[in-house]
């Protein structure tokens, strides 16, 4: 039976969860200086070895909070995940089984990709849920000593006014007591926080249903390519795609001492419900019936995109899986996590510093869910195209083995008439770079709302929509990556001058009448706020080599002003008469109050 103490906490923000989304935003708000609760159901960190891709803009996030170097260090080494590979089939009688049918360059080819590297500081990563969450978790108590509560369980919750009342559950004692907070944070992955406020979930597509053997296993005698990490195997024993991804620990590529296996089931299959069955069908599918292993879990997941129909409920806001789920091609699950974390958590430290209306929070729905509907959808449309690429080679479960394995012979017979059954497989196949290239997916997108002030410019037309990324300073845009030195030759990247919950000015280097009024702004309204100028030659730092200069897309004597979640704010692109009345104007739309007046009750 529970108990019910009366000890009774107030904390500004409760955070509910305790995944990738709950940990960052944990860390984040640390970093900001906001005062916070952590409560996980779960008594410890995943067990499940999924998530496991991060891309440059989640490592940013993790660098901002200090995680990033101790993931890196842990994660797949560079050269070990440069590229993916389609195969015909694992192993079997003959050499054929195995042989590679095409090869992509992946998440930026392990820096060989000038645009990848032109993005950001920071490389793709990739580090399995089941070792990453620990490493959070233990940066997000060294941040937050004692307030990081796994087996603490969210058992209801009221709203008011002034906040919100929330009982949780010490699963370990069965007490129960209640946390008073200003805004409590639902990251727990749609598990209890949406139903009690009332929010639902609409699905943009169910294709089918997986399940997944996480294995310890030597593969290395049938896995030749060390530089590919996921292998999709098209097998020509069971006609169905089969899905390889080394987990580590400690080696990788195809000495791996870990892997997961991913198996596809048409939905409501009965099959995939047994461990049994489905330990057989992999081993069937793969050609290795007696190879030795070890089954550390087996798991069930639909391949569907779910989103929330709302990410606020009044003072409750829902981000990661309990605002979005998605199908992990991609690699856009955990990382619009993080991105949401980012973004809601930098507007809440603006509302309870007062120096924001709490009409800024409203934009947290306003920028992310479009982006996170149109990564649901992008991941879906991924996941697809592998199905069309087993379509188009014409192997199916209801053929033999010998007739799967023909139609994969196709692909390298070298008779005349395969040879336009062959250019469409593998134009099939490289279309796959929407999903392994998808860079401006990850960083081209632009924010619209009221925190971000319009410059009347209109948005240029993309090369290509999904893989080819522009930088841009146009207001709603991602700062742009650059290099940037002191007078000493000290080099850093751009993204690092912007402190943790304060916004950054960044004027040219004939911009002193800019940054003279934002610091007079800042001071006599109260507005966490930095300024600098930047130029090859002149400025308080330095760009050696023109990579500011050639995104800034303004004068030198114009400015950007830049969150503090690193997405340009205003612009104004040369000089202008009244500076500080240009500046109080953007200010007062982005913090959502008459700059000049004092901000709105942060409660």
């Amino acid at each position: 039976m529970e108990q019910t103490t009366g000890i009774d906490e107030e904390v500004p923000v409760l955070v509910v969860g305790g995944g990738g989304a709950g940990l960052t935003a944990s860390m984040l708000l640390a970093r900001q200086g906001v005062e916070h609760l952590v409560v996980s159901a779960r008594p410890r960190t995943s067990d499940l070895p999924k998530a496991h891709v991060l891309n440059q803009r989640a490592m940013e996030v993790l660098d901002d909070v200090g995680a990033a170097d101790a993931v890196a260090r842990r994660g797949t080494p560079p050269e070990q995940m440069a590229a993916t590979a389609f195969y015909a089939g694992f192993a079997g009688p003959g050499s054929d089984y195995g042989r590679r049918l095409a090869r992509l360059e992946c998440w930026g080819a392990a820096g060989a990709d000038e645009g990848w590297r032109a993005a950001s500081p920071w490389r793709q990563q990739n580090l399995p849920q089941i070792r990453l969450e620990p490493l959070l978790k233990a940066r997000a108590e060294e941040l937050s000593p004692g307030r990081i509560r796994f087996g603490h369980e969210l058992t209801g919750l009221e709203q008011d006014d002034d906040g919100v009342r929330a009982t949780v559950r010490d699963n370990g004692s069965g007490r129960r007591y209640v946390v008073r907070c200003q805004y409590l944070i639902g990251a727990d992955g749609g598990r209890r926080v949406a139903g009690l406020v009332g929010v639902e979930y609409e699905g943009l597509g169910v294709i089918t249903q997986t399940a997944t053997l996480h294995v310890s296993a030597d593969f290395s005698a049938w896995a030749p390519d060390p530089d590919v990490l996921i292998r999709w195997i098209f097998s020509p024993q069971a006609g169905v795609l089969v899905v390889m991804v080394p987990m580590g620990p400690e080696q990788w590529g195809p000495q791996s001492e870990e892997w997961v296996i991913h198996l596809n089931y048409p939905a409501g299959d009965p099959r995939a419900q047994s461990d049994a069955q489905v330990e057989a069908d992999a081993r069937a599918a793969l050609g290795v019936p007696d190879a030795p292993w070890k089954i550390h879990k087996i798991t069930r997941w639909s391949v569907e995109a779910v989103l929330a129909s709302a990410f606020r409920a009044g003072r409750v806001f829902l981000l990661g899986d309990a605002a979005h789920r998605h199908p992990p091609t991609g690699g856009l699950g955990l990382t619009s996590a993080i991105h949401d974390a980012q973004n809601l958590c930098w507007k809440l430290a603006m509302v309870l510093g007062g120096h924001a209306s709490p009409e800024l929070l409203d934009t947290y729905q306003a920028e992310r869910r479009p982006v996170d509907e149109r990564n649901c959808q992008r991941s879906l449309e991924n996941a697809v195209n592998h199905f069309e690429i087993g379509a188009a080679l014409g192997i199916s479960p209801d053929n033999t083995t010998e007739q799967n394995m023909a139609r994969l012979r196709r692909l390298w017979s070298g008779r005349p008439e395969d040879a336009g059954h062959r250019s469409a497989v593998l134009r099939a196949m490289r279309a796959q770079s929407m999903e392994f290239s998808e860079l401006n997916v990850e960083y081209g997108y632009c924010y619209q709302s009221a925190a971000v002030v319009p410059d009347g410019r209109a948005a240029p037309a993309p090369a290509d929509g999904i893989r080819v990324y522009q930088p841009s300073t146009r207001p709603g845009s991602p700062l742009p990556h650059a290099w940037i030195d002191d007078e000493d030759g000290d080099r850093r990247p751009l993204k690092d001058l912007v402190a943790p919950g304060r916004f950054l000015l960044i004027a040219g280097e004939d911009g002193q009448a800019w940054c003279e009024a934002a610091r007079q702004l800042a001071a006599e309204v109260d507005i966490p706020l930095d300024t600098l100028r930047i130029g090859h030659l002149d400025g308080d730092l330095y760009d050696p080599r023109c990579g500011w200069l050639r995104h800034r897309q303004i004068a030198s004597d114009g400015a950007v002003l830049v969150r503090p979640d690193r997405f340009i704010a205003w612009r104004s692109v040369t000089g202008a008469s009244e500076p500080r009345a240009a500046l109080a104007a953007a200010f007062g739309q982005i913090l959502a109050r008459p700059v000049g007046t004092p901000a709105a009750s942060a409660v």
